[in-house]
């Protein structure tokens, strides 16, 4: 198989990246890539969706892996792994697992799941401020898209599934497989879970998850974890914080000790982005004076250990977030032409992971979940048409037509898209341009 040949087969099958944004995964693929890493390192507290994958379909990671390389030219894939994660899993470092794929420690830190720090700790390689790993030769992928690739080239089997931790304040933790689309509160049900009134419901990781609505929210593609976290948790009321009150508390509290960027692990690595100086533009008309400043925002990675670290109690991240709202409607952001050196100090300012879960509120939560290896029966999915980026999917189907699991519901549309399909068999019941609705 061919380059060309596997882009269209992952386009077609509706891979996107499991574990982020959402990148469509075709889009990835290079002829100039030489290094395939496998992001094992699922670097946010309680999530241990890759961590049981990684245990229980190893064999099905190791040969995606192998196809991606013969087909794309790239000589040698690292599965890259928290060390602790790893050793539970009985893995060395430098083990060899498959035809030039092999493991690489990671330390456990966070966020070492960052792909710019990953890469540099796999292989040296420092990404530019600004641009992509595949200028380094580097494609990253997550645990779970590889596997998805295995079952799309060696099954024929389009992403209709998807793996979750469902955990956090509750009394049984479980590592589930969900039909995509699949209510979130019919899972909850199912398992036996409420949220009580006093708690709320995280989609993604403590650091960098949402609070979302249980009775609306739906598994998409990108679904890594579901924690269910009492209210007067730290993180949770970080979330909570009101974008305008944070502003006045940045105005009136931040004392510009410069902790945030010095523990900033983007700036560590060398990047030119100073949160401190960026809560101060946003403040003030450095803002029009500096637009050269302003423009850095688009480098941060939104993992939050900024605003763990104030002494002020202020966000940098929110303000921060802020600012990369305007740069992304003004398509303006932060491309270096030039490298910058990694700071010599940068060992001893991450974060261990043990620390990180501390800080959040969350240590107490934390336990291998419960496998459950059985896929669980949806009565009803909501299948949303912009589960990645890029533009969104076309709805192929109407009102009223019975559809089979694995069945096209919706094609790619213009530029970079995927197509959806069915995740369930049964009658499309609702259809417009942002979903469809099938009932069984």
């Amino acid at each position: 198989m061919s380059n060309i040949d596997l882009k269209a087969l992952l386009q077609n099958a509706g891979i996107v990246g499991a574990g982020g944004a959402g990148f469509p995964t075709y889009a990835k693929l290079s002829d100039d890539a030489d290094l395939l890493c496998v992001n094992c390192s699922e670097c946010e507290p309680l999530m241990y969706t890759d961590f049981i994958l990684n245990r229980e379909e190893m064999t099905k990671i190791v040969k995606g892996a192998e196809l991606i390389m013969a087909a794309s030219n790239i000589k040698h894939t690292y599965l890259a792994i928290k060390v602790h994660r790893a050793e539970a899993l009985g893995y060395d470092d430098g083990q060899v697992l498959g035809e030039n794929v092999s493991v690489k420690y990671l330390p456990s830190v966070y966020p070492i799941g960052d792909e710019i720090g990953l890469i540099y700790e796999t292989t040296g390689r420092l990404i530019k401020a600004g641009n992509l790993p595949i200028t380094k030769g580097v494609i990253v992928m997550n645990a779970e898209t590889v596997y998805n690739v295995y079952e799309a080239i060696a099954n024929g089997r389009p992403v209709t599934e998807k793996w979750v931790t469902v955990a956090g304040d509750i009394p049984e933790k479980f590592l589930i497989k969900t039909p995509i689309g699949m209510r979130v509160s019919e899972i909850l049900r199912k398992l036996g879970i409420k949220v009580d009134s006093d708690h709320v419901m995280i989609e993604g990781g403590p650091s960098m998850g949402s609070i979302v609505s249980p009775d609306k929210a739906v598994i998409r593609k990108t679904t890594k974890s579901i924690l269910i976290l009492p209210k007067t948790t730290r993180c949770v009321e970080n979330k909570q914080t009101n974008i305008d009150d944070m502003l006045r508390r940045a105005a009136s509290a931040c004392c510009g000790c410069t902790r945030c960027t010095e523990m900033c692990p983007r700036y560590q690595l060398g990047y030119p982005i100073e949160p401190h100086k960026l809560i101060r533009a946003a403040l003030n008309s450095a803002a029009t004076d500096y637009p050269e400043l302003i423009a850095t925002a688009s480098l941060c990675c939104s993992c939050g250990v900024c605003a763990e670290v104030c002494c002020q109690d202020i966000s940098p991240k929110d303000v921060i977030l802020s600012l990369k709202g305007i740069l992304a409607k003004n398509k303006i952001k932060f491309v270096a032409d030039k490298d910058y050196p990694v700071n010599s100090d940068r060992p001893y300012r991450m974060i261990q992971s043990g620390k990180w879960k501390d800080m959040l509120g969350v240590l107490k939560f934390d336990a291998i979940p419960t496998y459950v290896p059985k896929k669980m029966k949806a009565e009803r999915v909501e299948i949303l048409t912009s589960q990645h980026i890029g533009a969104p999917s076309i709805p192929s189907v109407k009102v009223g037509d019975t559809v089979k699991e694995g069945d096209l519901i919706a094609t790619a549309g213009q530029g970079l898209s995927v197509p959806q399909y069915a995740s369930i068999s049964g009658k499309v019941v609702s259809c417009d341009p942002t979903k469809i609705v099938i009932e069984a």
